[in-house]
């Protein structure tokens, strides 16, 4: 009796917890967002290394009147989005080389600006794209279509790090170098940016433009703490996506809470947690060489 009762309990319990897998549409959330994780956490590593968190705020923000022009024009928002984002990017890039204003601060007028100018379109067009759909992602009403898409950039921006990864990161660290060594810098900055741009784009429906500057800098941000090593911190900040990614759908079925904040929680519980580990392994490791000083003194007298 007290074995099939735990047997049934157990059962009980498995089908629970599988229940999640069983639905058509979550099966689509998990793969939309893993397919979604891969190339921000791959983008977020570069974007750390360089300062270029606020580019990504800057693009994300901007493509909000490229989706509603795709949408009077009647062709794919994804166009839009691409077009009005590359737009923001060189639009700063120009104002920042013909002025004396700093770079974040020429980022601050013109995504403001576009994303101003998103929100009166907005208001002044019916369009049947709804506005929290774009702000803060839909991942629970995306298509196959939708996920052959993501699924596609995903390829392209990997295929892109594979290529021309070790470029990138000499441009990243050293930008004179790079150039004297007689890299082509304006293919790297314009494909790097060519590539965040296309990673946001793909993250609006999963995630929106909002929440996707986390996607974008934590994974970095988070293995940047973890590790000294270029190769290892592609690696940490991947997997930590693709699990935060995960859980965060997995828990968000159960919470009854939306998919994409639920995984920026995660993501920013793991950089609180990583973060004090960090500080703790720093405090620690000088203190031993502050021991090793005092005792070689020691031993001088």
């Amino acid at each position: 009796m007290m074995v099939s009762l735990l047997d049934t309990l157990s059962e009980t319990i498995l089908n629970t917890l599988l229940e999640p897998f069983s639905f058509t549409f979550m099966q689509q959330a998990f793969l939309i967002v893993l397919l979604v994780a891969i190339p921000t956490a791959l983008l977020s590593c570069f974007l750390v290394l360089k300062g270029w968190s606020l580019m990504g705020d800057a693009i994300s923000h901007s493509v909000l009147p490229g989706v509603v022009i795709a949408y009077v024009l009647a062709i794919p928002y994804v166009i839009g989005a691409f077009v009005a984002g590359i737009f923001c990017a060189l639009v700063t890039g120009f104002i920042k080389d013909n002025s004396r204003l700093k770079e974040d601060t020429v980022m601050g007028v013109v995504f403001s600006s576009m994303f101003g100018l998103g929100l009166v379109l907005m208001t002044k067009i019916e369009s049947g794209v709804h506005l929290d759909h774009i702000l803060f992602g839909d991942v629970l009403g995306v298509a196959w279509l939708d996920i052959l898409e993501v699924g596609v950039i995903a390829f392209l921006v990997v295929a892109f790090m594979l290529i021309k990864g070790k470029d990138l990161l000499v441009f990243v660290f050293d930008h004179q170098h790079a150039k004297a060594i007689g890299l082509s810098t304006g293919l790297l900055h314009y494909g790097l940016l060519s590539l965040l741009t296309l990673t946001i784009v793909c993250a609006l429906k999963a995630v929106g433009m909002i929440l996707v500057i986390a996607m974008l800098i934590a994974p970095g941000a988070i293995a940047f703490l973890l590790t000294n090593k270029f190769q290892s911190m592609l690696l940490v900040a991947l997997f930590i996506s693709l699990l935060a990614s995960f859980f965060g759908v997995y828990l968000s079925f159960f919470l009854d809470s939306a998919p994409a904040p639920t995984i920026i929680m995660l993501l920013s519980i793991a950089f609180i947690l990583v973060f004090i580990y960090s500080s703790y392994q720093a405090k620690v490791t000088a203190s031993k060489y502050l021991h090793q000083d005092i005792a070689a003194d020691l031993s001088c007298l």
